[in-house]
C-alpha cells in the first residue's frame, strides 16, 4: 500500500462540513476516489459503445419502426410496480 500526503486549500465551510460528515478520513477519501474511478470508467465505456454503434452501417429506423421496437420491448417487460421499479 502506498502512502500519499495531500495538501488541499479548501473553503473553511467546506472543511467543516466534510469533517462533520466524516469525509476527511483516509477511508472516506479512498471510497470517494474508487467511486470516481468507476464512474469515469463507465463513462468511457459508454462513449466507446456509442462510437461502435455510430460506426455500424445500418439503415436509420423510421419513426413508425422505432415506435414498433419500443412497443415490442414494453410488451415483453413487466410493467413497473407502484414504487417505479
Amino acid at each position: 500500500m502506498a502512502q500519499v500526503e495531500l495538501k488541499l486549500l479548501l473553503p473553511d465551510s467546506l472543511v467543516r462540513e466534510a469533517q462533520a460528515s466524516g469525509l476527511l478520513t483516509a477511508e472516506s477519501i479512498e471510497v470517494l476516489l474508487r467511486n470516481e474511478l468507476q464512474r469515469r470508467l463507465r463513462v468511457e465505456q459508454f462513449f466507446v459503445a456509442a462510437d461502435r454503434l455510430a460506426a455500424l452501417d445500418m439503415p436509420t429506423l423510421s419513426e413508425a419502426e422505432l415506435q414498433a421496437e419500443i412497443d415490442a420491448v414494453r410488451n415483453v417487460r413487466p410493467a413497473p410496480d407502484a414504487s417505479g421499479r
